[in-house]
């Protein structure tokens, strides 16, 4: 039923005039985007899944503990696995690095279900297997759209990311619904079976559907391959300060996620219906940004990722400031809307300013860091909600992301004109194969975002 939900998706793209057509016809990404598709439904099942077995499997009172361990299993050792595993993965092709991640996590997805049917499924197995399948996630991540990179020109990244990122946002509009169907028939267990199954699937079509060559190591990987991500952040201040204000940007979230049920049970004494209400019209709002984000390629990549946070940061005042519930239902609308292109123009600004030998360290990198980015702000919203309350955490946050983008928009300035001395924008690429380090002599730096931190020679 996913896979048809994504192909009817997928199909009525490729019949309407837009930018993701020739995404979609590409011989290698046409066998890879149902595999793709399927699990970020697989995804959005797992949100429900993970967090109701947890509580099926803790004794009495330790529900909630146990809720967010488990949680926290399958998603931060995936940073860890970026510094620990980096000289060993770092160098691989990007087809490889998405295999591995998608039959890792296939297999010990797919461990739980098994083992919870011979009885011999533990809270700290679980946990143990949770972790150890988000190790690769983050190198999985860097792969895929590495790939990307390597299969499109530059003019058509951006639709790529975005297809990635509508894949994703219609994962988190069905996925729950679904897995709430399946636990009601068969039970949680059978949920991760399910995502396991979409990854297996993920698996079987970077298997299948990448062409031997682009899966082959071209040469070992160097002992130094595990750093050299973030040596390539910081030897770039533009590279530095888009990791600074994507980091900010989802930390500044995280508050938001706490202080919401807050605000509608104990502020507005509002039934939970209504918070459910907000967040579909988020959910609805984001997957229009993401469907409109190809639609950006011709716009200046650096403004609209900065305006994107202070979009945002605009779109909390009202519930901020105690706005009616009518008006804060359409501005959270506007809010998905504004956020969701975020992640595509973000990563495309980081692959038109890294050579793609470079690309797989750094987007591990940046995700190994910006996985940890939300869980932060998560936790610091609870503190903050019981000192300012719900209204007033997210009135905080706002004015807190503002101040980001502004911050971000006064560092990007340009220093001379728009146009570099050999006449290209300061968003268009550059030569096939430079590097952030590459630049000719006469080459001036576009943007000073990130500039506080100085080039390390």
């Amino acid at each position: 039923m996913s896979v048809t939900g994504a192909r009817a998706a997928e199909l009525y793209i490729l019949y309407v005039p837009s930018p993701y057509r020739p995404v979609l016809r590409h011989p290698v990404l046409r066998r890879l985007l149902p595999g793709f598709a399927v699990s970020a439904v697989g995804d959005g099942m797992s949100l429900v899944g993970i967090s109701w077995l947890a509580l099926d499997l803790a004794p009495p009172g330790r529900g909630p503990a146990w809720v967010a361990v488990a949680l926290a299993a399958y998603s931060l050792p995936s940073a860890a696995g970026v510094v620990l595993l980096g000289r060993y993965l770092g160098g691989r092709p990007a087809a490889q690095l998405g295999l591995w991640d998608a039959v890792l996590r296939g297999v010990l997805l797919g461990a739980i279900p098994v083992l919870h049917l011979l009885g011999a499924l533990t809270l700290p197995a679980y946990v143990a297997l949770l972790g150890a399948a988000s190790v690769l996630h983050s190198w999985g991540q860097a792969g895929r759209y590495t790939l990307l990179t390597e299969l499109l020109p530059d003019e058509h990244r951006l639709a790529g990311n975005a297809l990635l990122s509508i894949f994703n946002e219609l994962g988190v509009l069905l996925g729950p619904a679904l897995a709430g169907l399946v636990i009601a028939a068969v039970g949680a267990p059978a949920v991760l079976a399910v995502d396991a199954a979409t990854f297996l699937a993920l698996a079987a079509a970077y298997r299948f559907g990448v062409p031997t060559d682009r899966r082959r190591p071209t040469a070992a990987p160097s002992p130094g391959a595990g750093a050299q991500g973030w040596r390539v952040i910081r030897a770039d201040p533009r590279l530095l300060g888009l990791l600074v204000l994507s980091f900010g940007f989802f930390a500044l979230y995280g508050p938001v996620e706490v202080a919401l049920p807050i605000h509608v049970a104990d502020e507005l004494h509002a039934p939970a219906t209504l918070l459910a209400t907000y967040f579909t019209v988020f959910g609805v709002g984001a997957f229009a940004g993401a469907l409109l984000a190809g639609y950006l390629r011709a716009a200046p990549l650096w403004p609209v990722t900065i305006g994107i946070v202070l979009g945002w940061g605009v779109c909390l005042l009202p519930l901020g400031l105690g706005a009616p519930a009518a008006v804060t239902m359409v501005s959270f609308a506007l809010g998905g809307l504004i956020w969701a292109p975020y992640p595509a123009t973000s990563t495309a600004l980081f692959q038109r300013s890294t050579s793609t030998d470079q690309l797989p360290q750094v987007l591990a990198a940046q995700g190994g860091l910006l996985v940890v980015a939300l869980p932060m702000g998560t936790l610091a919203g609870g503190p903050l909600a019981t000192v300012f309350g719900g209204r007033g955490t997210v009135l905080l946050s706002a004015v807190a992301t503002i101040a980001l983008g502004l911050v971000a928009a006064v560092l990007a300035r340009p220093r001379r004109s728009g146009r570099r001395q050999d006449g290209r924008g300061p968003d268009e690429p550059r030569t096939s194969g430079q590097g952030p380090d590459e630049r000719r002599p006469d080459e001036p730096e576009d943007r000073e975002l990130g500039s506080v931190a100085p080039r390390s020679s």
